[in-house]
């Protein structure tokens, strides 16, 4: 007997697949076209093929903000990481206790990003922030606004502040998903804390993890308001990271074709990453 299927739930899907193409397809399918083209005005433009490209490769500004992106990424991983494993190990399990601790971890990511920044900007001033007249009453000659070292911790220890929490609440939802048998187990082998946390938590927290790495690595990758708002990219260059490199070619030059292509090549290095990341991902799961 064959079996008749019934495609009539597609009709449901139509409507996503429609805001998608119009939301996303059709801007990447414009930003295609002008990075190939030489644009002059809305009706004088010339095909130059990969000449954009070309130019964007090659380009200083490009290699350098790529190095620092990829410097502070790998910082917001290193620090971040860990602490949000650490922060998920001491939360309470149950009771009023495990309900205050992750209203509390929930605040910061409801702030939105240009407040942070605004926050970060305020309280790192030394006339009227606490975190700047402190260092300044201690005798730490601390400004953000004109020491390259003083910027790039401020901007590390502001996305730490605001994005922890989110590594923190991942592990959290992971360690509650462990079976009690485990510890059960654990207890009757008279195993250590950190017998069961090498053996049993931090295997379980495998999956859990890299995806807190990919959407911490994405995010970070991606960084523009916080740092635009605190430091405006300063002092120099030092905290300009790829969004804003873009930005600045794209609005403030209006290099419409430069800055089409090196959105592209922006778009490929996230979507190389993003591949490494899933290919470990269901690498694991089948181990």
């Amino acid at each position: 007997m064959t079996k008749v299927q019934n495609n009539r739930a597609w009709w449901l899907v139509l409507p996503v697949f429609l805001l998608v193409a119009f939301s996303a397809i059709l801007p990447m399918m414009t930003v295609v076209n002008y990075s190939v083209q030489d644009i002059f005005d809305s009706s004088t433009r010339f095909f130059v093929g990969a000449d954009w490209y070309r130019q964007i490769l090659h380009d200083p500004r490009l290699h350098d903000s790529l190095l620092r992106q990829f410097i502070f990424s790998g910082c917001v991983l290193l620090i971040e990481i860990p602490l949000g494993i650490a922060v998920a190990l001491t939360m309470p399990t149950r009771g009023r206790w495990a309900s205050l601790c992750l209203i509390v971890m929930a605040i910061p990511l409801l702030i939105p990003w240009n407040v942070v920044g605004t926050i970060w900007q305020i309280f790192g001033r030394a006339d009227i922030g606490l975190l700047g007249y402190g260092l300044r009453e201690l005798g730490i000659d601390y400004n953000y606004a004109s020491n390259t070292r003083d910027a790039w911790v401020t901007v590390l220890v502001m996305d730490v502040w605001h994005w922890t929490s989110l590594v923190a609440l991942l592990c959290y939802s992971g360690l509650r998903a462990i079976p009690d048998a485990y510890y059960q187990a654990a207890r009757i082998d008279r195993a250590s804390s950190w017998a069961v946390f090498r053996y049993i938590q931090l295997p379980k927290l495998k999956s859990v993890l890299l995806i807190a790495v990919m959407l911490r690595f994405m995010d970070s990758f991606m960084i523009y308001t916080e740092p635009f708002v605190l430091t405006g990219g300063g002092p120099g260059n030092a905290t300009t990271f790829l969004s804003q490199t873009l930005t600045k070619m794209a609005v403030g030059q209006f290099d419409l074709g430069p800055a089409a292509a090196f959105s592209l090549i922006y778009f490929l290095i996230i979507l190389l990453v993003s591949w490494v990341f899933y290919t470990a991902m269901t690498h694991g799961d089948q181990k």
